[in-house]
């Protein structure tokens, strides 16, 4: 896939056509931006999801998912850092997704994954291993 071919989309008015360039800092330590793909909402983020960062997280990630209803990707494979408020973010994220019957996915690298095998929570939250298989998953 190409840049141009991305799409970017802000979170009040779906969809721009913009490629997107960068992410958004979201706190000092967290930067999430989102694209719309292959029938998918797919967010990216990098940096640390804990205690400083959640709220802001969940926001960013709520007022999207409010202007559509398309499956969600929620791509963690850049993150460096989950702690327990970041782990409690994402079990609410997914109990939303659940209660509105929004089909979702979650990307983890190896530490978002032992974080979240830890407390044996990789299906509750859909937990794939790249970006290739959750959005096979969600076209089928």
């Amino acid at each position: 896939m190409t840049p141009s071919s991305l799409t970017k989309i802000s979170p009040r008015g779906l969809p721009g056509a913009e490629p997107i360039s960068e992410l958004q800092r979201l706190t000092v330590s967290l930067r999430g931006g989102f694209e719309q793909r292959d029938g998918c909402l797919v967010f990216h983020f990098t940096g640390q999801l804990d205690a400083y960062s959640e709220k802001q997280f969940m926001a960013y990630v709520a007022d999207v998912l409010q202007a559509s209803s398309l499956p969600a990707v929620i791509d963690l494979s850049k993150i460096d850092f989950l702690d327990s408020s970041g782990l409690g973010a994402l079990v609410q994220l997914a109990k939303q997704c659940t209660d509105s019957k929004r089909s979702f996915q979650l990307v983890g690298n190896s530490r978002v994954t032992q974080t979240v095998k830890l407390v044996r929570l990789e299906g509750f939250l859909h937990l794939v291993d790249d970006l290739p298989t959750a959005l096979s998953q969600l076209a089928a």
